[in-house]
């Protein structure tokens, strides 16, 4: 008589024997390396770290200061920062035309009409100088408006030794000597000039 199998699929049942024996052999072996070795099994803990820098408040403490000039005190500062460019111009001239006679690029004749010419300048720059001035109000403006006229009167006092060097009969030194005093007044004059408008747009 034969015998059959009740379980069609007899494999089930030793399917997962296999598994258990093969996962008990894999625990055995990984303890024995593990004694044998003595390892330590630690847990890794990966450090993060935040390298944004922090942000910087930045407290703006910058303070505005506005100085109203009177109107009055604007206009002077104008009308001499105008004288001062108008000396520039005839300082310029009367170079060039010293350099010229020196170099002889003129003759005697155009020379002498020339920086007779320039007497005839200095002296409306000293008009233009005197008049309408600083308010008579601000008693600093007008005590140091006082020392540019003089300066002015020198400036036109150098034009006519100037000329009077030129028709001298010396070999120059006049003229050298006057045209040293001519660059000398006027680089006063407008230093004068930086100096009263600086003093009055300070702060």
């Amino acid at each position: 008589m034969e015998t059959f199998n009740e379980d069609p699929k007899p494999g089930r049942l030793v399917l997962p024997l296999v598994l258990i024996g093969m996962i008990a052999t894999t625990y055995t072996f990984i303890n024995r390396i593990a004694s044998d070795n003595e390892l330590n099994i630690t847990q890794v803990v990966e450090e993060v770290i935040d390298d944004s820098e922090p942000e910087v408040v930045i407290e703006d403490t910058t303070t505005t200061t506005t100085t109203t000039l009177p109107s009055e005190v604007v206009s002077y500062l104008e009308e001499i920062s105008s004288e001062r460019i108008q000396s520039i111009d005839l300082a310029n001239k009367v170079l060039q035309a010293n350099d010229n006679w020196d170099n002889e690029n003129v003759s005697y004749q155009e020379a002498k009409d020339e920086f007779a010419s320039f007497i005839d300048d200095a002296a409306e720059f000293v008009l233009i100088v005197s008049d309408p001035g600083p308010p008579s109000t601000f008693a600093g403006l007008v005590k140091s408006h006082e020392e540019l006229k003089s300066l002015a009167e020198l400036i036109y006092a150098d034009s006519q030794e100037l000329l009077a060097g030129l028709t001298s009969s010396d070999t120059g030194e006049r003229r050298a000597s006057a045209l040293e005093s001519f660059n000398n007044n006027i680089d006063e004059f407008q230093k004068k000039i930086e100096e009263i408008v600086a003093t009055n747009t300070s702060n």
